[in-house]
């Protein structure tokens, strides 16, 4: 066998063992082509996010020839594992694979591995960006943008909104993020004077979702009404069939069973009905190009961008969009409002006029006429001076849109801005949330603010302090008053607070004690409506009044007793031995309901002077499937209990919460199937034995099989804090599985919210009579710190050969950093001789256009020749790969078999 040393050209097969074969041409020189050309980049946080709209993009694949690619900032190493015992990179690796399986379904070729951590589930955003980096990670997205070249960016949703994953936020936040600073020559100029790329203004940028209603079936994106009327939200059908006779909801669901570590082997099929086939929708948060609102066919988003417009509509590559100074205005106020066009690279827009759209009795001066032709990719604006009247309603968001008419053709834009009163009070936001709200000011985005609910909450039958946020967004000085407005069952200091004078742009506050008063109320997500119990506040001055709306949510509260005389942990609450009052974990949270024989749990809780005791009984059906001891992680994939502890009550994330999950049985008959237990998602992860040293742990398991106890022990010593007696956060959630699969079916609690095992706020509350805790500082937070690599994946090694954008979307070495030559075959495997002009790491590679049979490692210095061998067993290699990485740049290579 040899091989030449130089690339022929040739077909790489990236899709994998069992999907559709996506091939890439590769390039006829011995070096990568940057020549790749994508039409819409989807910018995730792991493997499967993107599984959601493989139907859309699967659909505009076979349309219109759309290219989609995928950029992915971990590879979920941190994730569960339902088929094997990989964990961290070597899982990475395998979830990589299941993510070019599944996008290859729908003709996605093209996914870039930015090799950040993936390191628990946490709702924290700021969490995600202090361990991912946010320059760094923000430059790898940007560097993708402008080698790929997508005229649509999608993410995900940037907000904390209950539940949603704090690295999906944050990728979603660089996502938008890049789409600005892509195509600004002011942001990360080493790109363009070091790297040779140019400046990208990507058309549009939209998030996945619409917060609204719609019906399923044909005309779902029709139907759909958003709740802020202002949102443009646009949808695609899945039940458009395919080529292949099936249709696209079919094909994502076949797309989503590659999913297999994620248990998703078993997702249920699409519905054959169409009437129940459901859109796939997408919120437009910029454009840069025109759009129309009222287009509802599945290539509304493609308009203006990747096709052309519809027939009378403006050239392909025209600009339009509006900026203003401002986005809260108030009554009688006026904003300034420019209007941006830019003429198509290849041709000139002649007899331009804009027109501005505005809502009923709004006025505007200034004039619409551009001077003569706009030049082709030349820029001209107009500027316009809106006022709002002085009677307009507040607490709204308004579109002021825009109409370009040109020899051309004829396009419209908009852009939302908000009425608020000249003095607006507002709920004082959770840390989290408080961040989101100066991101989306700072970023441009200010209108996403209108996806955050504001709620605070309140522990049963107890008090907190209430502050309402003011701003005066008027023009003259105001004082006034603020009401707060509360539901049966609670109570203020006093209804209504003064403010003192607040001078134009002034910010200022007023806080109230508010009070649980009847401890009756339902808590968690029984209470109130999905757990919300509305308030109102109104605020007063001069100019008028408003009134805006937010939630309170109550927490369950207990009191944690002294464990009675003669306790011990053998997995039985013996009388008295906890005083307490029972528990009731039997909330879903999460999943299918249950019945009280499927599954249902109670609970009790006792302090030592040295320890934390719990006890919990659970009821059950149907025993999960039993991992092995050495499987003993990632609690949530069958039958299991997960005891949270916030030692202060004021956690902002889990990185300084204490997690036990806890096994009740595991497949080890030699020993008895003793129960197992662990630390996830917290301060300290690992095996119990090692990162809660002295916690002791009994479990019992009913023959023939009805259910469970456990009895913990857990020492104050391994808490990431001392306890205030007066406020501990904790919280107990019984996972139950009724398969053979490690995937859960339903979560049950005690305090109990979408996502709750990520949201210390929402942990339920106990107070310790007696208890004086140890004086101590926190321990500081433990966190993964080993991801996958790009240069350890032949996949991607293989993609950037072809591509040419570097592995892990870092700067690209030039082409002659490497040289590969004199290959030969010899016993064993393949003989290769490197050369290299500076010194670095080779990764190489035997590779069959699948899987890696063999690879080898080795230390390059500048030009200096080496010759070693790369190990082959198993098969017959196609083509030999090679990753070289020196100095943070890297490149990579692929020479085919002769």
């Amino acid at each position: 066998m040899r091989i030449k040393a130089f690339l022929l050209p040739t077909a790489l097969a990236l899709a994998l063992s069992g999907a559709p074969a996506t091939a890439l041409a590769a390039p006829a020189a011995d070096r990568p082509a940057d020549t790749v050309d994508l039409d819409v980049l989807f910018v995730s946080a792991h493997p499967d996010d993107e599984a959601g709209s493989l139907a859309t993009l699967g659909q505009w694949k076979e349309r219109y020839g759309v290219k989609a690619g995928v950029v992915t900032i971990t590879r979920g190493e941190g994730g569960g594992n339902a088929v094997g015992l990989e964990e961290g990179p070597p899982l990475g690796i395998i979830r990589e694979r299941e993510e070019r399986t599944a996008i290859g379904r729908a003709g996605v070729e093209n996914l870039y591995n930015l090799d950040r951590v993936d390191f628990w589930y946490t709702a924290s955003a700021p969490l995600s960006e202090r361990i991912w980096g946010h320059d760094g990670t923000l430059a790898q997205i940007v560097r993708v943008i402008r080698q790929t070249r997508p005229e649509i960016v999608m993410t995900m949703n940037p907000s904390p909104t209950p539940g949603n994953h704090g690295n999906h936020q944050q990728a979603a936040r660089f996502a938008a993020e890049a789409f600005h600073a892509a195509a600004d020559p002011a942001a990360f100029p080493e790109q363009l004077s070091k790297e040779g790329l140019k400046p990208f203004r990507a058309a549009k940028f939209l998030r996945t979702g619409g917060t609204g209603t719609s019906a399923a079936g044909p005309s779902c994106a029709s139907s759909f009404v958003p709740t802020v009327p202002t949102d443009q939200v646009f949808g695609v059908w899945e039940g458009t069939p395919s080529s292949t006779g099936r249709t696209w909801a079919e094909i994502e669901v076949e797309a989503r069973r590659d999913y297999v570590t994620q248990g998703w082997a078993g997702t249920a099929a699409a519905p054959t009905d169409p009437a129940k086939i459901r859109c796939d929708f997408y919120t437009l948060v910029d454009s840069r190009v025109p759009y129309d609102p009222a287009d509802v066919s599945p290539e509304a988003i493609l308009r203006g961008s990747v096709l052309p417009a519809a027939p009378g509509g403006l050239p392909r590559g025209t600009e339009l969009y509006l900026t203003t100074d401002r986005f809260d205005l108030a009554p009688g106020e006026t904003v300034e409002v420019t209007a941006h066009v830019r003429a198509p690279q290849d041709r000139a827009l002649t007899s331009p006029r804009l027109a501005l759209r505005l809502p009923a009795g709004w006025t505007a001066t200034g004039s619409g006429t551009l001077r003569g032709a706009v030049p082709p990719g030349q820029e001209r604006a107009a500027t316009f001076t809106v006022t709002v009247p002085a009677d307009a309603g507040s607490n709204q968001q308004q579109l002021v849109g825009a109409t370009l008419t040109t020899g051309q053709g004829a396009g419209r834009t908009d852009r939302a801005v908000r009425v608020v009163a000249d003095v607006r009070g507002t709920l004082e936001p959770l840390p989290e949330v408080g961040i989101f709200r100066d991101w989306v000011g700072t970023s441009g985005y200010p209108q996403l603010d209108t996806l955050i609910k504001p709620v605070l909450t309140i522990g049963s039958g107890q008090r907190r302090t209430v502050r309402v946020d003011l701003r005066n967004h008027g023009e003259s000085a105001q004082r006034g008053q603020v009401t707060l407005g509360l539901p049966a069952g609670f109570a203020a200091d006093t209804a209504t607070k003064s403010y003192p004078e607040l001078a134009p742009g002034a910010t200022g506050a007023v806080t109230f004690t508010v009070t649980n008063t009847d401890a009756t109320l339902p808590t968690a997500n029984e209470g109130g409506t999905d757990g919300d119990y509305g308030i109102t506040i109104t605020t007063t001055s001069a100019a008028g009044s408003t009134v805006e709306t937010g939630a309170l949510e109550i927490v369950p509260t207990s009191v944690v007793p002294h464990a009675g005389p003669g306790h011990a942990v053998d997995g039985v609450a013996a009388p008295g031995e906890y005083p307490g009052e029972e528990l009731d974990l039997s909330r879903i949270w999460e999943g299918e309901p249950t019945t009280a024989q499927d599954a249902s749990a109670t609970g009790r809780i006792a302090w030592t002077e040295d320890a934390l005791k719990v006890f919990v009984q659970v009821t059950d059906d149907v025993l999960g499937k039993k991992v092995v001891p050495q499987d003993c992680k990632r609690q949530r994939r069958t039958d299991s209990v997960e005891i949270i502890v916030d030692p202060k009550g004021n956690s902002a994330d889990t990185s300084t919460v204490f997690k036990a999950g806890i096994f009740p049985v595991t497949d080890d008959p030699a020993n008895g199937d003793p129960p197992c237990w662990q630390r996830d998602a917290d301060n300290r992860q690992g095996p119990g034995a090692t990162t809660a040293p002295g916690m002791t742990v009994v479990s019992k398991v009913t023959t023939p099989y009805t259910g469970y106890t456990i009895e913990a022990s857990i020492p104050f010593a391994v808490l990431p804090d001392a306890v205030d007696p007066a406020r501990m956060g904790f919280n107990v959630l019984v996972y139950d599985s009724d398969t053979q699969d490690l995937t859960s079916q339903s979560r049950l609690g005690w305090s109990t919210f979408t996502g709750v095992r990520a949201d210390p706020y929402r942990y339920g509350l106990v107070t310790l009579p007696g208890y004086t805790p140890a004086a101590r500082q926190p321990s500081t937070p433990v966190f993964p710190d080993t991801a996958a690599r790009s240069v350890h994946s032949p996949q991607t090694i293989a993609q950037s050969a072809v591509d040419g954008v570097a592995p892990a979307a870092v700067p690209g070495l030039p082409a002659g950093a490497l040289r590969l030559g004199d290959a030969r075959s010899v016993p064993g495997g393949v003989s290769v001789t490197l050369r290299a002009d500076r010194s670095g790491t080779a990764y190489l590679y035997g590779w069959d256009g699948d899987v890696a049979l063999g690879d080898r490692t080795v230390d390059l210095t500048a030009g200096r020749a080496v010759t070693v061998v790369v190990p082959v067993a198993g098969g017959t290699p196609t083509s030999l790969l090679a990753a070289f990485e020196a100095g943070g740049s890297a490149l990579a290579r692929q020479l085919p078999l002769a």
